[in-house]
């Protein structure tokens, strides 16, 4: 009888020590470890290279300098009122003319022409009217001796008032008429000195057409714009002195006018400073206008113009975090000055911002999961 003999169980496997595997967890924890390190050494690298600026505290009041330009308060466009050549032009720009003198004549043989018709109907409807008021004499007349009906009196009366109102009408016409022959000698309205005269000698002059410009040489103001935050502080006696291109010195404003409205672009509003009489000043002068500390001034807050991004009608900053992070911020921008510009709302003192907006989009975008 055969016997089966069992054949021999296989050795049980023997499982790696549990510390076996901890180096390889190890290696793997420390290379994610390094990666991440490494990431945020990068970032962090980057954005030690981002160029910033920490927004200065507003410091005390100081003067401030405004821009402007002189200009007349009396300028006058002159324009013809009737058509005809120019046949006579005795000034050029840059004359000095008295109130009322000859600045040009245009041909106004056709306007003496028509006060002529005008006259000779107004000549030719008197003697109309005299005859009718001879006719109604003789009516009434006639009708005290009761020769004539009434109706004929009353048909003879308004006759001769409708004759009397058709001189009437012929004397306004020939008066009209001589008025507009006026209108081709042109004349100064003041004492004023010629700006521009775009016209010449026998040019045709339109109803409409500006013949020349003119304006008052002693009274010039200077107009600049001041933001809103500083118009509170302004009042008629502050103190302000004008720089003008090709002054010696500085000249006070005799007087001060700020205009009620704000622009609503700029948030500015317009102030008007009336100049003394200077010799040399001319209308469109660079002037600069010197506000005095404490005056109309207030601290105020600036940061570069290259540092802000425009994104249509969006005006900001990249504002960099506790974190070093740069966080794109909207503002509420004021007055320009120089390569400096206002912040009227959006940003304190003591935030670092950075200079380059476009370095610290694309650190922003890059350190976005």
């Amino acid at each position: 009888m055969a016997q089966t003999s069992a054949s021999p169980a296989p050795p049980p496997t023997r499982l790696a020590p549990r510390r076996q595997q901890r180096p390889f967890t190890l290696l793997a924890l420390g290379l994610s470890w390094a990666l991440l390190t490494g990431s945020a050494a990068a970032a962090d690298a980057k954005t030690a290279q981002l160029r910033s600026q920490l927004v200065g505290q507003a410091g005390p009041a100081q003067a401030t300098m405004l821009e402007g330009a002189v200009e007349a308060l009396r300028h006058t466009v002159v324009s013809a009122q009737v058509a005809g050549a120019i046949v006579e032009l005795p000034v050029k720009a840059g004359d000095r003319v008295r109130a009322g003198q000859l600045l040009m004549r245009i041909d106004a043989r056709a306007a003496e022409q028509s006060a002529n018709a005008s006259a000779a109907q107004a000549e030719a409807a008197r003697a109309s009217l005299h005859l009718a008021s001879r006719e109604y004499e003789r009516q009434q007349l006639l009708f005290k001796q009761h020769f004539i009906s009434q109706a004929a009196l009353d048909q003879a009366e308004a006759q001769f008032k409708a004759t009397q109102a058709q001189v009437n009408a012929q004397l306004a016409q020939l008066a009209l008429a001589r008025t507009q022959s006026g209108f081709n000698t042109v004349r100064s309205p003041y004492d004023a000195v010629i700006a521009e005269l775009p016209v010449a000698l026998g040019d045709m002059a339109m109803p409409g057409r500006a013949l020349l410009s003119l304006y008052d040489p002693s009274a010039l103001r200077v107009t600049a714009r001041l933001p809103q935050s500083l118009a509170k502080g302004l009042s008629d006696k502050t103190p302000i002195s004008i720089e003008i291109a090709g002054q010696p010195k500085a000249v006070p404003a005799s007087r001060i006018q700020l205009l009620p409205t704000i622009d609503a672009q700029s948030h500015t509003l317009e102030l008007r400073l009336d100049l003394p009489a200077l010799p040399g000043l001319a209308p469109g002068q660079f002037a600069r206008v010197l506000l005095p500390a404490g005056a109309a001034t207030v601290a105020t807050l600036s940061i570069p113009v290259t540092a802000v991004q425009k994104r249509a009608e969006l005006s900001a900053v990249y504002v960099i975090n506790a974190e070093g992070k740069p966080l794109l911020r909207q503002l509420r921008l004021g007055a320009r000055q120089g390569d400096q510009i206002e912040v009227l709302s959006g940003l304190s003192a003591g935030e670092r911002i950075a200079l380059d907006p476009q370095a610290a989009a694309l650190l922003r975008s890059g350190s976005q999961p």
